[in-house]
C-alpha cells in the first residue's frame, strides 16, 4: 500500500491526483506541520522535516515531482501520466513537469516565507518582488504552451499538468490570481474539472466535522 505523507497546504496533493488517475489504492497520513519534527515516523522518511513524503515498501521519497515520475514509470502501463519516450510530447512533457516546480512552486516558496514568517516590516521585501516577478516571467511559457495546446505535453493530460496546476493553486492562495490571463483561468477549470482532480481534493482536504 502507497502511503503518502502531509496534506493541504502541502504538495501531497501532486502524488494524490496521479494516484487517483491511475485508479490506484493508497492511504494519507496526516502530518501536523506544526509538530512534524516530533513525528518520528514521518522524521524517519524524511529527516528535513518537508512534506510531502511518500513510502511504498521498501521505497521512500520525498519530492512530489520525484514521486510523479515514480509512479508513472512503475505504475502507469496504459502512459496515462506520461508519453512513452520516443513519443514528440516526450519533452515538452519533462519540460513542464519539471517547471512546475523548478520555474514556478520554487519561487513561490519565498513569497511564502515572507508572507507568513517574515517580520512585520520584512513582508513586503526585495526578495519577494523579485519572486513574484520570477514566477510570472516563468508562467508566460505556459501561456505560450496553452496558445499551442490544450495541456501542456499537447492533447493529452500528463503528470506535467498536475505539477504546473498545483503551482498555479498556490499562486491563487497567495492572492496572484487576479493577474492570471484568461488562457490560464480556462485551463485550471479544465483541469480541475476531471474526476480524478475532485477525488484528490477530497482527500487533500478532508471535510470537518
Amino acid at each position: 500500500m502507497i502511503t503518502i505523507y502531509g496534506v493541504t497546504p502541502t504538495r501531497s496533493f501532486r502524488p494524490i491526483w496521479a494516484l487517483e488517475e491511475l485508479g490506484l489504492e493508497y492511504q494519507v497520513r496526516p502530518v501536523d506541520l506544526r509538530k512534524r519534527m516530533e513525528d518520528a515516523e514521518f522524521i524517519a522518511i524524511n529527516p528535513a522535516g518537508f512534506l510531502p513524503a511518500m513510502r511504498d515498501g521498501e521505497v521512500t521519497m520525498v519530492d512530489s515531482v520525484a514521486m510523479l515520475e515514480y509512479i508513472a514509470a512503475r505504475y502507469d502501463r496504459g502512459f496515462v501520466l506520461a508519453p512513452r519516450a520516443d513519443d514528440a510530447a516526450f519533452p515538452l512533457y519533462q519540460q513542464f513537469l519539471h517547471l512546475g516546480e523548478s520555474g514556478l512552486s520554487a519561487y513561490l516558496n519565498i513569497v511564502v516565507a515572507s508572507r507568513f514568517l517574515a517580520p512585520e516590516g520584512e513582508k513586503e521585501n526585495f526578495g519577494t518582488r523579485a519572486a513574484e516577478r520570477m514566477f510570472f516571467s516563468r508562467l508566460a511559457l505556459v501561456s505560450r504552451r496553452l496558445a499551442q495546446a490544450p495541456m501542456m505535453a499537447g492533447d493529452k493530460f500528463t503528470a506535467a499538468d498536475i505539477s504546473v496546476i498545483y503551482a498555479l493553486g498556490m499562486a491563487e492562495r497567495l492572492g496572484l490570481a487576479d493577474k492570471f490571463g484568461p488562457e490560464i483561468a480556462d485551463y485550471r477549470k479544465r483541469m480541475e474539472a476531471r474526476p480524478a482532480f475532485k477525488r484528490a481534493m477530497e482527500r487533500w482536504q478532508p471535510k470537518q466535522g
